[in-house]
């Protein structure tokens, strides 16, 4: 059983950055592919980046190029810097751990963009 404990969530204004952190326990990570989804408010939860474990990443579209996740194994913490955010990267964002066929939620880190 992996527990994935986020911080970093906030408030932040519109252009501005912010920064999350993920840290697991219960497990090594090494072999997870570990990333972040979000939940905008009354939308479904979606996929932000998701770092697999030979190091490829895969970013949605809407956060290329603003979004940069990193991983520390022996840390067992992962990171994401948000930049230039946008009123529309406001969310609930929750941390992921894969190992197929196990997966594994944060409780998620409320993050607003408003001015």
């Amino acid at each position: 059983q992996v527990r994935l404990v986020e911080s970093g969530g906030g408030l932040a204004q519109p252009g501005g950055s912010l920064n999350l952190s993920c840290t697991a326990s219960g497990d090594d990570i090494t072999p997870y592919a570990m990333g972040w989804y979000r939940q905008p408010p009354g939308k479904e939860r979606e996929l932000v980046v998701l770092s697999w474990p030979a190091g490829s990443i895969n970013y949605a579209d809407s956060v290329k190029g603003r979004f940069t996740i990193s991983r520390d194994n022996m840390k067992s913490t992962v990171y994401m810097q948000m930049g230039n955010l946008r009123p529309d990267d406001t969310a609930v964002y929750y941390c992921h751990a894969l190992l197929v066929p196990n997966g594994y939620w944060g409780q998620g880190t409320r993050v607003t963009v408003s001015s």
